[in-house]
């Protein structure tokens, strides 16, 4: 079941929530204008299906604003961090997509990798080199089981 919430600017329909993702459809009015924010953590990904949106995004490394018009088939994403907004300059229906970056560097290691002193035997068998494979000794008489190391 879809969850809708009525904006000034139309309105958002949650489509899919998840640890991973936010999935959005929005229908925008013409004329509408988001809040200018910004997420802390996650990207913000824009995908028009049909009419056409402004998105606004305030640079934080030198002052300018970027507008990007987004016509259907078109898409764009705002990094965490950074202000955005977005207009709508023709009735539009929308798909917004909030993700957080995994960080590729994501790891705390105790110790450091090593080779054990296992070995596998002609059966893929684990093995170490305590185990014992009986092996048959002929003599003159009869066959004998003895012991060999692997």
């Amino acid at each position: 079941m879809a969850n809708k919430s009525g904006k000034i600017w139309g309105q958002t329909e949650l489509v899919e929530a998840n640890g991973s993702l936010e999935f959005h459809r929005i229908e925008t009015k013409r004329g509408g204008v988001c809040s200018k924010h910004l997420h802390s953590f996650k990207w913000n990904g824009f995908f028009v299906e049909s009419g056409k949106l402004l998105i606004r995004v305030w640079q934080n490394d030198y002052g300018l604003v970027d507008e990007t018009i987004l016509g259907p088939g078109d898409w764009t994403k705002v990094r965490p961090g950074v202000m955005h907004q977005f207009e709508c300059l023709e009735d539009a229906v929308a798909f917004e997509v909030y993700w957080a970056e995994l960080n590729a560097n994501d790891i705390v290691r105790e110790t450091v990798g090593y080779t054990s002193n296992i070995t596998i035997d002609d059966d893929h068998n684990v093995v170490d080199n305590l185990t014992v494979k009986p092996s048959i000794s002929i003599t003159d008489t009869q066959p004998t089981w003895a012991p060999n190391k692997l």
